[in-house]
């Protein structure tokens, strides 16, 4: 895992609201752009996702970045083997989907790709006191974004390397 940069923070993590400006959102990914500015407010009142943003100070509607987290279950059987073979032999296990993270183009290059994974490995760790999980997973959006994913010790699933997992004892081990 890459040395944590000690920055100030870039500014302060939100729940998504009606207050954020989605609209001057754009990562330069359509998809991810499209879901922020159409369907992030949707999964957050059906309770299917939680849509956090990083703004520059407490209620500026300026969004500089933003990650999703929400619950999702695992096959053991996806898991490595070696990985598996030290887990409880339920059919799904619990863990903590991050499932989208990104920046805003004019932002990028500064260290808040990591700040925001960071937060969200945080976010998930704490809530995993109450309702368990066993990892964070992750489903990268191309091979590029997997190898940065891991950089910070995510390892992929067995059949695709796209989808990435690190377990809690690991995402803990950063805040001790």
């Amino acid at each position: 895992m890459p040395p944590l940069r000690n920055t100030p923070a870039p500014g302060v993590v939100e729940g998504l609201c009606d207050r954020h400006d989605r609209a001057a959102f754009s990562c330069g990914n359509l998809p991810l752009d499209r879901y922020l500015k159409e369907q992030a407010g949707q999964d957050l009142r059906r309770r299917c996702a939680s849509p956090f943003v990083l703004v520059p100070a407490p209620g500026s509607p300026t969004i500089l970045g933003y990650y999703t987290l929400s619950s999702y279950g695992v096959d053991v059987g996806e898991l490595p083997v070696g990985v598996a073979r030290r887990l409880p032999r339920y059919p799904l296990l619990p863990a903590t989907l991050l499932g989208r993270l990104t920046v805003d183009q004019r932002h990028q290059g500064r260290g808040i790709g990591e700040f925001l994974l960071l937060d969200a490995l945080h976010r998930a760790c704490e809530h995993a006191v109450d309702i368990a999980a066993a990892a964070v997973i992750v489903d990268a959006i191309d091979p590029a974004a997997a190898r940065c994913y891991q950089r910070f010790g995510f390892m992929p699933f067995p059949s695709t390397n796209t989808r990435l997992f690190l377990p809690m004892k690991t995402v803990a081990a950063l805040f001790d």
